[in-house]
This record gives structure tokens, C-alpha cells and sequence, in this order.
């Protein structure tokens, strides 16, 4: 336990330090390179930072546990995403870098689609910002969920307290370093995160023996097409790709075509081998230990595994792998969502265009320790759901609302401003209802929401007045610069 401990110390305080390089290497400290790093990621910090910051400790406690205690039908999850993320990659990453600069060099979602469309309303941006917040304090609250579940775990300190400290960290690169702090934090997390989830269930299949094996004699447990139901939300999770905000900013960030193209292979491949061995550590650890109602109720496959098989320190190296994964996707979601609120709310809204970079920083830095702190309540909260829980009720909100808006902005030149707005209200209040009122259906309220947003932005730019010549021309601009770079 205190070889894990020191090893926890370390990792921590090296993720620190990156944020104190950045806090004092950038010398702009511009709103741009705070929020998205001057869009200067090369293709691999792109392609890990943007993979890490999804792929939270969802994926190495929440997803395999599901495996672990319900089955092959879990799988369908797994695949959904990585036919999402694939997809992501190859048409909506290429055209949303270029028509974010060509929508005035735009550095956040929010501000893209009002640009996209050159609108002086601030209403999508304030509807967006209201989203941002919602879901990314109840996402934000799933990994720090997950860092205080590990602690208590490894370490025996009480669960809130591990919460708090978790956080502080995970505040104080953020609020020092910005997206560049971020992006090389997730960049390093993302390795180890892909390593550990490579030897974990490798180590465990080969340690497998008669001794320590556990048969599994549930037909059900086996069979993935158990359920309809089960096969469409598994699958309909890829949908959240689409317009989850703190993933698709890394296609902005990236500097050239050229090096999205390298970052789109990285990513991909990443992506693909992570839900591979996510799904492996399910099956092998039902195996390996049997079926335990506290390893399940705990999301603690993954970590149950690791101390099996590994000695102190090693095992205190991979279970960093799950405070990785926690910590990356946390700062992506709070700069994510202090971005939202300072670009588009605080300087068009509150101060009317009058803020400075300066006074733009503290505003984002504020909105990090205020979403922090409403994070931490839930996460303590025993009654706000698991992690698993906690991370499919964010992403559907952010799939559903984003997710069409993105899509028809980039490839429908009919789309309008009046569209897209009502298209991101729509979904997320029918993702919504549907979790409060249809759960019971057993169909993961994502795929009604999206759908809904999806037709609703057609229907409404259908009826509304065509976009004006300048909007086409913005369009056709940012379709040549895609072309020819």
C-alpha cells in the first residue's frame, strides 16, 4: 500500500508540473491560448489528448465492470464507440478545423455555429453555455466519483476527502496551464491509460488456471443478442462523438490538414485497441475473480485485477493508469465549460464586449473552481449513480444536442441559424424527458434525442429564410480551404 501510495505521490506531482510549465512558459496568455492553445497541437498530443479526455475512468471502471456483471450485451457499447469515434475522425474532424477558422477564427463550439451563420444573436450561445454547464458538472462529477472510489480503495482514506483531493489537483493545472497544459497531460495519460489496459487483462488470461478459474454457466451472460434494446444503445453511444465538445475542440487545436490526417490514424487506432481491452478486462475479470457484488456495485474490476496480479509497485503505476484516465477527461470538461461560459457569455453578454484577455482568463479560471466545487457535491452525494450512470446521462445531453447542429453546419450548406438553435434545444430536452419519463424502454435516450434535434434543425431551416449570400460564401470559402489543404 505505501509503494502504491508513493507511486500516486509521484504521478501527481508530475502531472502538476506540467501545469506550472505552461503557467509560466506561455507568455501571450492570450483567451485563444488559454482555451485552445494558439492551434498549435501537433497529430500525436491531438490525437492521445483527444482520446483521453473521452475516454475517462468510464473505460477502465465503469464499462468493464458492466461487462463483468451483465454480459456480452455490453459489448454492443464498446463497438458503438469505436464506429463513432472512426467516423468523427474521418468527415467531421477535416471540415470543423477549417470552418472554424473560416467562421472567424472561432475557438469554441458555441462560438463556431453562432459564426458559421454570422449571427449577432446571442441566444445560441447562451442555450449552448446553459448545456455546457449541466452536463459538464455532472460529467466532471463521474471522474472525480472515480478518483475517490480508487483512493479508498488502495489507500483506506475516506472517499469524500480522496474526492477533494483529486480535485485540487486536477483544478490547479487547469487553472494555471489552460489547453496546452491539458493537451501534454492527456498526452502522457493517454499512454499510460492504453499500456495498462494492455497488460491487465493479458497478465490475468495467462494467470487463469484451474485453481483460480471462475466458469461462467449464464447462457444469458454469453449471448450478445440478447436484447434489441441493448444492441441500439449500445451502438447508439458512437452518436455522442458527434458533439461532445471537449473531443471535437482537439480537431480545432490541430495546425495543418496534413497533421489531422496523422492525428486522425492515431487517434483511431488508440480508440479501437482501448474499448478492445475494456470489453477483454470485463470477460477476464468475471473469470479471474468470480462474480462479487461489491466489485460490481463498485465499478472495481479493473482495480481488483491489478492487485491480484502485480506487486505493490507496479500495480501503483497501472492504477494511475484509472487516475489518468479520471483527471484527463475532468480539465477537458472544466476548460471546456469555463471556455462556453467566459467566450459565450461573459464578453458578449455580461460585459458587452468590453472584457480584456486578461479579465477573459480569470472569468474561465473562476468558472473552473465554481463547476469544480458543484462537481464535487454530486460526486459525494451516495445517491447520484454510478460512474457508468453519471457519464451516459452527460453524454447523451451533449450528443443529442450537438450532434446534428455539428453535422448539418458542415455539410449542409441549407442549414440555418434559426435551425441549428432550435435543433440543440430540441435534442437536449428530448434526451432529458426521455431519461426522466422513458428509461423504462430499456433505449438510451441519446438516439430519440439526437434524432429529434436532427429533424427539428431540418424542418426548421427549411421553413425559416434561406441563409443569406454572405453565409453561402462563408461555406464554399471553408469547403475550398478544406479542399486544398
Amino acid at each position: 500500500m505505501n509503494l502504491e501510495i508513493l507511486v500516486f505521490i509521484v504521478y501527481l506531482i508530475f502531472m502538476l508540473s506540467i501545469g506550472l510549465y505552461f503557467f509560466f512558459h506561455d507568455k501571450t496568455k492570450t483567451e485563444k491560448s488559454y482555451f485552445l492553445g494558439d492551434r498549435k497541437m501537433g497529430a500525436w498530443v491531438a490525437a492521445l489528448s483527444a482520446g483521453a479526455s473521452d475516454m475517462s475512468a468510464w473505460v477502465l471502471m465503469g464499462l468493464p465492470t458492466s461487462i463483468y456483471a451483465l454480459g456480452l450485451g455490453q459489448v454492443w457499447i464498446a463497438f458503438g464507440l469505436a464506429v463513432g469515434y472512426t467516423l468523427s475522425w474521418i468527415y467531421e474532424a477535416p471540415r470543423l478545423r477549417t470552418f472554424s477558422i473560416a467562421a472567424n477564427d472561432s475557438i469554441t463550439i458555441p462560438q463556431y455555429l453562432t459564426n458559421r451563420f454570422l449571427s449577432q444573436s446571442k441566444i445560441l450561445q447562451i442555450i449552448s453555455a446553459v448545456v455546457f454547464l449541466i452536463a459538464y458538472t455532472i460529467y466532471a462529477a463521474s471522474s472525480i466519483k472515480a478518483c475517490g472510489t480508487l483512493f479508498n480503495t488502495v489507500t483506506g482514506i475516506d472517499t469524500t476527502i480522496a474526492m477533494y483531493i483529486a480535485a485540487v489537483i486536477v483544478i490547479s493545472y487547469t487553472f494555471l496551464g489552460g489547453f496546452s497544459a491539458v493537451s501534454w497531460t492527456d498526452f502522457f495519460q493517454g499512454m499510460l491509460v492504453l499500456a495498462a489496459m494492455f497488460v491487465v487483462p493479458l497478465a490475468a488470461d495467462a494467470l487463469l488456471s484451474a485453481e483460480n478459474f471462475s466458469p461462467i454457466n449464464s447462457p444469458e451472460y454469453w449471448n450478445a443478442f440478447s436484447s434489441w434494446q441493448e444492441i441500439v444503445s449500445g451502438l447508439g453511444w458512437g452518436l455522442g462523438y458527434f458533439g461532445m465538445p471537449h473531443i471535437i475542440i482537439r480537431f480545432m487545436s490541430i495546425n495543418s490538414q496534413k497533421e489531422l490526417r496523422k492525428s486522425a490514424k492515431i487517434g483511431i487506432t488508440w480508440t479501437a485497441l482501448i474499448v478492445t481491452f475494456a470489453a477483454f478486462v470485463g470477460i477476464v475479470g468475471r473469470m479471474f475473480i468470480g462474480f462479487d457484488e461489491t466489485v460490481n456495485s463498485n465499478s472495481l474490476v479493473f482495480v481488483v485485477m491489478t492487485r491480484k496480479i502485480f506487486p505493490a509497485l507496479i500495480s501503483g503505476v497501472i492504477l494511475s493508469a484509472i487516475l489518468a484516465a479520471a483527471m484527463s477527461t475532468a480539465d477537458s470538461q472544466l476548460l471546456a465549460a469555463a471556455s462556453a461560459f467566459a467566450s459565450d457569455v461573459y464578453r458578449p453578454v455580461i460585459r458587452r464586449n468590453h472584457a480584456g484577455n486578461r479579465e477573459m482568463l480569470w472569468a474561465g479560471r473562476i468558472v473552473v473552481l465554481v463547476i469544480a466545487v458543484i462537481a464535487l457535491m454530486i460526486a459525494s452525494n451516495p445517491n447520484s449513480g454510478s460512474i457508468m450512470a453519471l457519464v451516459s446521462n452527460a453524454w447523451g445531453v451533449f450528443g443529442a444536442a450537438f450532434g446534428p447542429a455539428i453535422i448539418l453546419s458542415l455539410f449542409w450548406k441549407r442549414t440555418t441559424f434559426s435551425g441549428a438553435s432550435a435543433g440543440i434545444f430540441v435534442g437536449a430536452l428530448v434526451d432529458i424527458l426521455w431519461l426522466m419519463k422513458m428509461s423504462h424502454t430499456g433505449i438510451y435516450e441519446i438516439i430519440p434525442g439526437f434524432f429529434a434535434g436532427f429533424l427539428t434543425a431540418v424542418l426548421i431551416s427549411l421553413i425559416s429564410p434561406k441563409p443569406s449570400k454572405d453565409v453561402d460564401e462563408l461555406f464554399d470559402k471553408a469547403l475550398k480551404m478544406s479542399e486544398a489543404e
